[in-house]
C-alpha cells in the first residue's frame, strides 16, 4: 500500500445487501497489504446503545476484528441531527486520516452519505422553534402537521412523505427561523478528496427475500424481547429511535394496536419500501460504482479502484 493520505472508501446499497460485511472483508484485505483501515458508521440506527437486532448492528466479533466509529454512542431518548453526524463523522474520518488508516464509510441513507461526503451546509436550528413543533406533531400526528406545512410551503410538503414526522417538524422549523425550506438536495460534490464510492446491487425478487429472511432472524433472536427492554430504557421518549424500522411496529404491537404477526408483516413491508427508496437515490448518483453482491472478488475491486492495490 502506498503511503500518503488514505483514501476514503464508501460502500452504500440497501438494506440486507451485506454492506458490513463487505466492508470488514476490505479492511482485512487493506490490512493484508500492509496497511489499516477502520470502519465509520453511517447509519442513523446503529449509534443507539441496546438498539443491536433490529438494527443488524455488527456483532462484538466483528467490531474486534476491524474497530467501528459511532456505533453505540448515544442512549435511546437522545436524538442527533443530520449535522450533527456530519461533524462527528467528518471529525472520526479526519483523523483516521491524519493517522494513515483508510476510512470505510459504510451506510444505507443516501442524506447522511451525501451530508458525510459532500459539500452539504445546513441551516441553523433552535431548540425552543423545534420542540413547539415536535409537541404539535405529538398532539395531530404528521398528516396533520404535513398539511400545516403545505399551507406554508406547498414545495416543501410535495417533497416530503406525510408521514415523515421527522422531516415535517425540521421543514417547518427552518421556516420558521429563515422564511424558506427547500427539500432538493444540493449538486453532489465532493467536500473531502480521495473518495470512492461503491455500491452493491442485486435483483429486487432478491432483495426482497433478503429482508423477510433478515425479519424473520430478527424474531428469532428476541427482536420483541429487546424492544420491551428499551421501553424501559426510555424508548418511547425517543425521538429518533422509537421510529425505527422493527421497532416502531413492535412498540405499536406491545401498545395492542397489531398483533405480532401483523408487526412482524409491517416491519417486512416497511423495510421492503425503503430499501427501493435507498436503491432510488443511490441511483441517482453517477460516482457510485456499482458492484453485484455475488461478486466474491468485490473486495479486491474496491481496494484497486480506490489505488490501495495495484492491479493484477
Amino acid at each position: 500500500m502506498d503511503a500518503g493520505t488514505p483514501p476514503v472508501v464508501a460502500l452504500v446499497g440497501p438494506t440486507a445487501s451485506g454492506k458490513s460485511s463487505l466492508a470488514i472483508e476490505v479492511a482485512e484485505r487493506i490490512a493484508s497489504l500492509g496497511g489499516r483501515a477502520e470502519v465509520v458508521n453511517a447509519d442513523s440506527m446503529l449509534v443507539y446503545r441496546g438498539m443491536d437486532i433490529g438494527t443488524a448492528k455488527p456483532t462484538v466479533e466483528q467490531r474486534r476484528r476491524v474497530p467501528h466509529h459511532l456505533v453505540d454512542i448515544m442512549d435511546v431518548t437522545q436524538s442527533a441531527s443530520v449535522a450533527e453526524f456530519q461533524g462527528l463523522a467528518r471529525g472520526v474520518i479526519a483523523d483516521l486520516r491524519d493517522r494513515g488508516v483508510v476510512p470505510i464509510v459504510v451506510g444505507g441513507s443516501s442524506l447522511y452519505m451525501r451530508a458525510i461526503l459532500d459539500v452539504f451546509d445546513f441551516p441553523g436550528t433552535d431548540p425552543q422553534v423545534r420542540r413547539r413543533w415536535e409537541d404539535e406533531l405529538e398532539a395531530i400526528g404528521p398528516h396533520a402537521l404535513h398539511r400545516v406545512l403545505a399551507d406554508r410551503n406547498p414545495e416543501a410538503a410535495a417533497a416530503i412523505l406525510p408521514g415523515n414526522g421527522r422531516r415535517i417538524v425540521r421543514a417547518l422549523e427552518v421556516i420558521d427561523l429563515t422564511g424558506t425550506f427547500t427539500a432538493r438536495l444540493p449538486e453532489p460534490t465532493y467536500a473531502l478528496a480521495g473518495v470512492h464510492q461503491f455500491g452493491l446491487e442485486l435483483p429486487r425478487e432478491e432483495m426482497d427475500e433478503r429482508i423477510a429472511a433478515r425479519v424473520d432472524e430478527m424474531w428469532r433472536q428476541g427482536l420483541v424481547d429487546e424492544v420491551r427492554g428499551l421501553v424501559e430504557a426510555g424508548l418511547r421518549r425517543g425521538v429518533t429511535a422509537s421510529r425505527g424500522l422493527g421497532y416502531q411496529q413492535v412498540l405499536a404491537c406491545l401498545a395492542g394496536d397489531m398483533d405480532e404477526q401483523e408487526a412482524r408483516r409491517a416491519t417486512v413491508d416497511g423495510t421492503r419500501r425503503f430499501a427501493r427508496k435507498q436503491l432510488a437515490w443511490f441511483r441517482r448518483d453517477p460516482r457510485i460504482s456499482w458492484i453485484p453482491v455475488t461478486d466474491r472478488e468485490a473486495s479486491r475491486r474496491i481496494t484497486t479502484s480506490s489505488g490501495i492495490e495495484q492491479p493484477q
